[in-house]
């Protein structure tokens, strides 16, 4: 449920299909978004599961923001 709400947005955003935007897509080299892109897509998904992301750093694929996600809202 986590990776189709995120699959959503990064497909929103960045006007991708669903084939493109997986668990292992890296968002610079995959889908060649740059800093402007992450920031919106970062925002949306604070805003979709009400969690705060300090940096970008370290969230690299789809995979690492799924986890990260997750870990924050099991502390809730």
């Amino acid at each position: 449920m986590t990776f189709s709400k995120i699959q959503e947005i990064i497909m929103d955003q960045l006007d991708k299909d669903e084939e493109e935007v997986q668990l292992t897509t890296n968002f610079r080299e995959d889908l060649e978004a740059d800093s402007l892109d992450l920031f919106q897509i970062i925002n949306d998904i604070e805003d979709e599961f009400d969690i705060k992301i300090e940096s970008e750093e370290g969230l690299n694929t789809v995979q690492d923001i799924v986890n990260f996600v997750e870990a924050e809202t099991a502390k809730k």
